[in-house]
């Protein structure tokens, strides 16, 4: 085969490219290295090699929520299987990505067939890959041939920008290295749905009746319409409802949270008090986008009836269900008559937000009242957000979090940017935030904060050494409390009392976080109070080099936030 041949993995990295996906994250293999040798010599894409699947697959599922598509290359077996949580987070929470990988190759089957030889990193079931990963992919592929690829490969692609989810294309080992025809230079486009005209009429009459019968609605918004490109939309539609709006957590920041119709996030009981009394007294919810979870049960039992509900698998105004409708169109047509109507809008306004240095003051573990400069999970948002709000550096940094304390307080934060807090607010993965710092920031080009439990850092903490190998200076903050305390709030509460005990489970070892910051070649500092963490606030300002940078904040094992306790259906017993 001559050198300069276009194959088919050549034409799929140049429908990726053409998509904007110019980082491909990485992990070698032999079955794969067809691929992966195509990618070195492409033009256009960089390949990134992490330190693990998981490092690379959370880093693209950040990519993809950041940039609209991300790929990740793996080896069969042992690297796929490794990779498959991360996948799963990004088909919950509507991330597209494109996974690539490879299967023993044509002359390998023969073998294992004639003389029942078991091919490394396999099962036995060659197809096993490909069936795993159906449960966590809108759509999979395994090619055999060069026949067909092409169309095959379109049709994935087409498939992860249309639903925004992963999909999976693995290769006979020799198959990403036959020869394939060159696309079209017209990049691929998502696939239009349109609703049933009668549906969509029936569905948008209901709705207006329950929305212009309520005396205080509201739009409840999420990620899915931020995903699917309706922000624009959305934003249009509380303009012209006058409705002020909530997001879920996950949700959080489908909009830029300014002007006076953002009432804040809502999570739960761990949203501020305003926020929930608004959502408690409200009548009508236009919910949109958004993906309900468990930690949302007091309002599906108590506001069920009360939702008029559009996502990308369901249309509902109360109790009734509308197929064949699709979110789009619904909000569409709704936006037209909230613009015709003359009864409306409603000039409803948000709650004022807490005047600094709430909420998070109010928020913070009582025990430490008397110890002003002991640092706590809300003390670290009460002094990070007022320095980043006192630098105007909301526009250039993105916030993210696997599922921690720290998640849950920070839900909290006004004045964030579109798209800016990253979090695995559903899927709910200890450890997502530290692998997801790379994607995002190649991604978005906004410099990644991270905010990381110790026990979710302690699982992914390789990916420093991603970050540093690349040059990227995202900031890693490890809030450093030696225990899992999220495990344990949900667990037994009452540990948190002075005089209780954490589950044996739940204690972490001692780590040297600034020898490690060394070894794997990032900047490192330490925050022990107040004092010392406003210093390093004041350094990551003036940092030079482009090395990511590990803080370790050290907290008190049994700071319990306010968000933390409210959330747990324990109630705290404490002697004293």
């Amino acid at each position: 085969m001559q050198k300069n041949t276009f194959t088919v993995a050549d034409y799929l990295l140049t429908r990726l490219h053409q998509l904007e996906v110019t980082e491909l994250f990485q992990i070698p293999g032999d079955y794969v290295k067809n691929f992966t040798q195509a990618l070195e010599k492409f033009k256009g894409i960089e390949t990134i090699g992490t330190s693990n699947e998981l490092d690379a697959a959370y880093a693209a599922d950040a990519y993809g929520r950041t940039r609209g598509l991300s790929a990740v290359s793996l080896q069969y077996g042992v690297s796929t299987f490794s990779a498959l949580n991360a996948v799963a987070g990004a088909f919950v929470e509507s991330s597209p990505m494109v996974v690539i990988s490879a299967t023993p190759g044509s002359n390998d089957r023969q073998i294992g067939n004639m003389y029942n030889v078991l091919y490394h990193h396999s099962t036995g079931n060659l197809k096993a890959d490909q069936e795993i990963f159906n449960h966590v992919t809108v759509a999979s592929e395994t090619l055999s041939t060069s026949v067909g690829a092409a169309k095959k490969i379109d049709n994935l692609i087409i498939a992860a920008i249309t639903h925004k989810k992963p999909v999976y294309i693995a290769c006979y080992s020799e198959v990403w290295a036959e020869p394939c025809k060159r696309p079209s230079k017209k990049k691929l486009q998502p696939r239009v749905k349109k609703s049933k005209k009668d549906a969509l009429q029936n569905a948008v009459d209901q709705a207006w009746s329950q929305l212009t019968a309520a005396k205080k609605p509201m739009i409840f918004a999420g990620v899915e319409v931020l995903r699917h490109g309706l922000s624009e939309v959305l934003e249009k539609m509380i303009d012209a409802s006058g409705f002020v709006y909530t997001t879920t957590s996950l949700g959080k920041t489908v909009l830029d949270e300014k002007g006076d119709k953002f009432i804040g996030t809502y999570s739960d009981a761990a949203s501020i008090d305003t926020v929930t009394d608004y959502v408690k007294e409200s009548d009508c919810f236009l919910t949109l986008g958004t993906i309900i979870t468990d930690d949302y049960l007091w309002f599906v039992e108590n506001k069920f009836s009360d939702m008029v509900m559009a996502t990308t698998t369901e249309v509902r105004a109360g109790y009734f269900t509308y197929k064949g409708v699709t979110m789009k169109d619904f909000m569409e047509a709704l936006l037209k008559r909230f613009e015709k109507s003359p009864l409306y809008p409603i000039k409803a306004k948000a709650p004022k937000q807490p005047k600094y240095p709430e909420p998070w003051s109010g928020s913070s573990d009582p025990k430490y009242n008397g110890h002003p400069d002991v640092i706590t999970y809300n003390r670290f948002f009460q002094h990070t957000v007022k320095h980043l709000e006192d630098h105007k550096m909301w526009e250039d940094i993105n916030l993210i979090f696997g599922v921690s304390s720290a998640m849950y307080v920070a839900t909290n934060i006004y004045g964030m940017k579109q798209n800016s807090y990253i979090s695995s607010a559903a899927w709910q993965c200890i450890g997502y935030e530290t692998g997801a710092a790379l994607g995002a920031q190649l991604g978005s080009k906004r410099q990644s904060w991270t905010i990381a439990g110790d026990g979710g850092f302690m699982m992914i903490c390789q990916s420093l050494s991603t970050l540093a190998k690349y040059d990227v200076n995202s900031v890693i903050f490890v809030m450093s409390n030696q225990v899992y305390a999220i495990e344990q709030v949900f667990v037994d509460v009452d540990a948190f009392c002075p005089e209780g005990t954490f589950d044996t489970f739940d204690y972490l070892p001692k780590w040297d976080y600034m020898a490690l910051a060394k070894a794997f070649g990032a900047n490192g500092y330490q925050a022990h109070n107040i004092t010392e963490l406003n210093a390093v606030l004041q350094k990551l300002r003036t940092i030079k080099n482009n090395k990511p940078t590990l803080v370790e904040v050290i907290i008190p094992e049994k700071d319990l936030a306010g968000q933390m306790k409210n959330l747990t259906p324990q109630v705290m017993n404490c002697n004293n």
